[in-house]
């Protein structure tokens, strides 16, 4: 479906579908799930299906529904998919409006979790792959404002945005590492984690929290920023972040060998992590960073945002709250 051929905006909820996402079910769950989805919706909705091609074409389809006032876009697929189309809600740097003359109520965002890690979903505590309660979400279309966060590269002219974790150096390493292994499931985020610290070494960094002083930072292993509190395919990251309270949660991993990663790996998914002695923690709406060695170092520090990668150092990481109406 061409994003031009979105129609009568009022009762529009238009479901973007990744066809390739977990290696292709995401597109036979949905075809299964489509008959029960129009009886429950009624014959006074209207729903457009619309099938990503490739990178970014999710983008393109949610902010031309947005422009067009639909109802609701709603992701189906995994964390990457509802990335794109959160990113679709925004454009340069501000939300994307409906065209002039639309005087209905806002586009809602929505998911429909089929994809690998499904971590937004988990946060929520749902079922990834239950088809009759992800109807039932979309039809009962209660909606709640939640914040979103904002990366923002020099390197990189967009803003990009994410509901869930954006993270910096080895934990966003191997998450560029995980993509490549998306057919092993869940276990590519252990492969893509023990292959980035092959080459990883540790960093001192310079942060800035909220305008205040810049502090170095030593011997950073990775930092992870939360507007939710999963990544990875349910590593309970940043254990207290919560997408509701206008901060973000920043946990910082110091001085870690691959070692401690092994024998540590439980605590990543069971939250107690933190507890560690090389965990810091803090809540931040604004958090800057960037290498604090020779600049050209920059480039080895991975930025990753809801899984995806986005580039390197310097960075830029601020809370939008209370952006979004999203579908719960």
């Amino acid at each position: 479906m061409a994003p031009d051929a979105i129609a009568n905006p009022q009762r529009d909820y238009v479901f973007v579908v990744n066809p390739t996402g977990a290696n292709g079910r995401t597109e036979q769950q949905w075809k299964k799930m489509l008959p029960e989805l129009k009886l429950r919706l009624g014959k006074d909705c209207n729903i457009c299906e619309a099938l990503t091609t490739g990178p970014t074409h999710a983008v393109e389809i949610a902010r031309e529904a947005v422009r067009n006032g639909a109802a609701a876009v709603v992701a189906v697929g995994g964390d990457g998919t509802l990335h794109e189309v959160l990113n679709g809600f925004f454009e340069d740097g501000m939300p994307v409006q409906s065209r002039e003359g639309y005087s209905g109520p806002r586009t809602a965002l929505g998911l429909i979790p089929m994809g690998t890690g499904s971590d937004l979903a988990r946060c929520f505590g749902w079922k990834s792959n239950d088809k009759l309660e992800a109807i039932h979400r979309i039809v009962k279309d209660r909606r709640r404002r939640i914040d979103v966060g904002r990366v923002q590269l020099p390197d990189d002219k967009v803003d990009r945005y994410f509901l869930n974790v954006a993270s910096l150096h080895l934990s966003a390493k191997a998450g560029h590492i995980a993509s490549m292994y998306k057919r092993f499931g869940n276990l590519c985020y252990v492969i893509g984690a023990l292959k980035a610290f092959r080459s990883h070494e540790n960093r001192d960094l310079r942060t800035r929290i909220d305008g205040s002083q810049w502090t170095v930072v030593p011997k950073v292993t990775a930092t992870c920023i939360g507007n939710a509190k999963y990544f990875g395919g349910g590593m309970k990251i940043t254990p207290t972040a919560d997408p509701f309270n206008g901060r973000l949660e920043v946990v910082s991993l110091h001085g870690f060998k691959w070692y401690d990663f092994i024998l540590k790996m439980h605590t990543l998914y069971l939250g107690t992590h933190v507890h560690l002695a090389k965990v810091t923690t803090t809540s931040v709406r604004i958090l800057e960073v960037e290498a604090a060695e020779n600049k050209s170092k920059q480039r080895e520090v991975y930025v990753q945002a809801d899984g995806e990668h986005l580039g390197f150092l310097p960075a830029k990481f601020s809370i939008l709250p209370q952006q979004l109406d999203f579908i719960m």
